[in-house]
């Protein structure tokens, strides 16, 4: 089986997909089992959820190495990652689609790399997140009809727990305005295939401390739900304007 493009999603879930799942044995790499794959609606588009078919994966648990290795295995050149986020920044709203262009890694522990232990290999990530394919993602929202936030800074954290009012303060303080548990290691393992890598974030809920109370898992789940649709078109027309 041989692909073009990735989808990766996770927790914002892709209306209309998966297609036909790829077999578990298919799955299987160097680095232990892919989460979950199946064939996307499109031309030469397969699809990865990070988090596993039924979300048992929680972002510090996730094998990214596998994930990304079975895509490059597929022939993949490019990867349009999608990603659930809370808004730093107190502009941005519930629902808001955002492009980041920067993140700020503050995981730890997680296998980050494909290198050999003995020996480096240095891999240049100024620009974290692949420049053509943020622009195609701006120019599919455009065409769908969506608002895209074009800008913002990643910052990835540990999880699996939301992060203090204290974290978010310092995170902003480092310039973050989106806050989320799974750019990292994704966006560097990509880097280090060589797959052109970006990605789209949509804003479920205030960070900590910038909303009004306690962040809220149904709250969350409703704006997943308002943003399944317009999330789709925005993946459609990106499959479509093609590379």
């Amino acid at each position: 089986m041989t692909y073009r493009t990735a989808i990766i999603g996770g927790t914002m879930r892709l209306a209309g997909s998966p297609g036909k799942a790829v077999g578990a044995e298919e799955l299987a790499t160097p680095f232990g089992r892919a989460s979950h794959a199946a064939e996307y609606p499109g031309a030469d588009t397969i699809f990865v959820n990070r988090h596993g078919a039924g979300g048992e994966f929680l972002a510090h648990r996730v094998n990214y190495r596998a994930n990304m290795h079975f895509l490059k295995r597929c022939g993949v050149r490019e990867a349009l990652a999608v990603f659930a986020v809370g808004g730093i920044d107190r502009t941005l709203a519930d629902g808001d689609f955002a492009i980041p262009h920067d993140l700020i890694d503050y995981t730890w522990g997680r296998e980050h790399t494909f290198a050999p232990e003995e020996g480096v290999r240095h891999i240049e990530f100024g620009e974290p997140f692949d420049a053509s394919v943020r622009a195609r993602i701006r120019q599919a929202a455009g065409r769908a009809g969506i608002a895209v936030r074009d800008g913002g800074v990643y910052g990835v954290t540990q999880g699996p727990r939301l992060e203090t009012p204290a974290e978010i303060d310092r995170m902003e303080r480092d310039g973050c305005t989106l806050v989320g548990m799974t750019a990292m290691p994704e966006a560097a393992l990509a880097r280090e295939l060589g797959i052109a890598y970006a990605g789209v974030c949509v804003v479920v809920n205030p960070a900590a401390g910038r909303g009004t109370g306690a962040i809220d898992g149904a709250d969350i789940r409703g704006v997943i739900a308002r943003s399944e649709e317009p999330l789709a078109r925005l993946v459609a027309e990106f499959l479509e304007g093609g590379g």
